[in-house]
């Protein structure tokens, strides 16, 4: 049964079936592919089977449907295995189920069961892609051809499955065998694992399906590396008992190494009856080389892997190594506080009490949204929209930041429009992410000079709020101002953590919105979010939350991907549109 897997995106590792003659849905509201990705529709795209065939189409989703980094326009698209599909910001690989030990189709059989009579060797080397053939002009184009085509094809994959299904989809279509396989070598069991089986007429039983072949030319293109040529016959009268082996009858097969420098990784084999007809030496040839190409392109793809796999433990690594120093600096302030109550106790000092509790309660307060901030920035998590009343969530905000500025001495004045409409947001996320723009602005002033001022404007025009941080600080440096959003990429020592800015943005980007910053050195910052406030521009249920343009709906835009969107000026932007794979 063929499958789609999920490679990017929140659901990433989820795998779903392909009932072989029912349409399937792909969409958040989907009951077959539900995806949880805020930015695909609830109707994104339709996977539609026609004759063995799988069909792929948009349903006028707001960010679009790309298969192999192509948009699809209203027209259906037959689908490959191993084509790459994006909905929003998921991407799935479109392929089979792997084999199992319950359902492997490949017989490998001792020399008393099967004679194998071997025609013609080819070693897999560089000498091994001259084609000895009378015209060999002619048959180079035709050789480069193929190579070029394999080359297109399986530098697109990116896990091994799908890159062996592309193998043998281009391995089908030039040879035209019968049935044909792909085994790898499993170092760990020290088995031949299959990958990939085709068959040219799907069998009508499993026992049909079932494909007998000769270990000794197996053992023999692994052990030595070359490709072979062969006639296989059955022959012990038990396998011959069926319908099916006494049909296939002699077979003209060719196996050849998957094979990169010195290292073998499996073997491709395919195979048709003499009544069909025979395999010849160039085809041989061939076929050699396109195993030694797969081999390259399976070598990279491990190689490509094991730089994820050391990319990601570096990141781990640089992580860990950020928090811990941001948790070390708050345990110390802890245990000043604390130290700070002991002697306070010890005097019975109810002042120097009340100053060693004001130091508890300020890293309390940074371990808090420090842990708030690692959740939200390493979770994906759903935006629960409510209509909202803003100026209420902003005078939370306020009453919460305000003892902070009264202790720094920081002067904050708020400035809200009046008219402001109720707004579709999640508050509790909102909440964080001004609540993290706030404490920025709060960092970067001078304690007794610094003024920090909030500002709400309803935009009735443009649909549209805009919510202004502005502050009095020393600004932000032309050097720095482009990693500001990165994680972990902190300018404020002990006092920073790297991850407020980041995951502000996260929020606002998940509500559809827009957060840039404007800031010269010695005049100050000003951190300006754009929120939609036309509720019908994001409850439409056919629609994303993806991050849309203010004045925009997704709708709208979608029907005109042509027209620019209108950029707010800045001098850098947390913004980013999605990146096509």
């Amino acid at each position: 049964m063929l499958i789609l897997k999920v490679i990017q995106g929140p659901d990433r590792g989820k795998r779903f079936e392909l009932p072989a003659w029912e349409p399937q849905l792909i969409g958040r509201s989907s009951e077959a592919l539900r995806i949880s990705d805020q930015t695909c529709s609830r109707r994104h795209a339709e996977l539609t089977p026609d004759k063995g065939q799988w069909y792929l189409r948009d349903l006028g989703s707001a960010n679009g449907t790309y298969v192999n980094g192509s948009r699809l326009s209203s027209e259906p698209v037959r689908l490959r295995l191993g084509d790459q599909i994006r909905a929003g910001s998921t991407v799935f690989v479109f392929g089979t189920r792997r084999y199992g030990p319950h359902n492997n189709p490949i017989r490998t059989l001792q020399p008393e069961f099967i004679d194998a009579i071997v025609e013609q060797r080819v070693a897999a080397n560089d000498e091994s892609v001259i084609m000895a053939v009378p015209d060999p002009a002619a048959a180079a184009v035709e050789h480069l051809r193929i190579i070029y085509d394999l080359t297109r094809i399986t530098t697109q994959a990116l896990d091994r499955d799908g890159l062996f299904e592309t193998v043998m989809d281009l391995v089908f279509q030039e040879f035209e065998p019968e049935r044909g396989f792909i085994l790898i070598v499993d170092e760990q069991e020290n088995v031949l694992e299959p990958v990939v089986v085709r068959y040219r007429i799907a069998p009508r039983t499993a026992e049909e399906g079932q494909i007998h072949v000769s270990r000794t030319i197996v053992n023999h293109v692994i052990e030595s590396g070359e490709g072979v040529l062969s006639s296989n016959a059955m022959k012990d009268r038990r396998f011959a008992a069926g319908d099916s082996v006494q049909n296939y009858g002699i077979r003209s097969a060719i196996c050849v190494p998957i094979k990169y420098h010195q290292h073998i990784y499996g073997v491709i084999h395919i195979d048709t009856s003499l009544a069909n007809y025979t395999f010849s030496e160039s085809q041989l040839h061939l076929l050699t080389a396109i195993g030694q190409h797969a081999g390259l392109a399976y070598s990279n793809l491990d190689l490509y892997k094991q730089h994820l796999d050391s990319t990601r433990l570096a990141a781990i690594g640089e992580t860990v190594a950020s928090l811990s120093h941001s948790i070390k600096n708050i345990l110390q302030g802890l245990r000043g506080g604390a130290d700070v109550m002991g002697m306070a106790l010890k005097k019975n000092d109810l002042k120097l009490a009340r100053h060693g509790w004001d130091i508890l309660s300020r890293n309390l307060d940074r371990i808090y949204a420090l842990t708030l901030n690692m959740l939200t920035f390493s979770k994906q998590r759903r935006v629960e929209l409510e209509h909202t009343q803003i100026d209420r969530l902003l005078d939370e905000v306020v009453e919460l930041i305000l003892p902070q500025c009264d202790r720094r001495g920081v002067a904050l004045i708020t400035d809200y429009d009046q008219n402001t409409p109720p707004i579709p947001l999640d508050p509790n996320m909102m909440h964080q992410a001004l609540m993290n723009l706030l404490t920025n602005a709060l960092e970067a002033v001078e304690p007794n000079k610094g003024i920090i001022t909030f500002r709400c404007h309803f935009m009735p025009d443009e649909k549209s709020v805009s919510l202004l941080v502005i502050d009095n600080g020393p600004g932000i440096s032309d050097t720095d101002i482009d990693s500001i959003w990165l994680p972990f990429h902190s300018t404020k020592g002990i006092r920073g953590t790297g991850l407020g800015l980041s995951v502000a943005r996260k929020i606002i980007e998940e509500h559809g919105g827009q957060i840039s910053v404007e800031s010269d050195e010695g005049e100050g910052t000003t951190f300006t979010v754009r929120l939609l406030a036309d509720a019908a521009a994001v409850s439409d249920p056919s629609e994303t939350l993806s991050p849309t343009l203010p004045g925009t709906t997704p709708a709208a835009y979608s029907r005109d991907m042509k027209k620019p969107p209108p950029k707010l000026p800045r001098r850098a932007t947390g913004h980013s549109d999605y990146d096509l794979v």
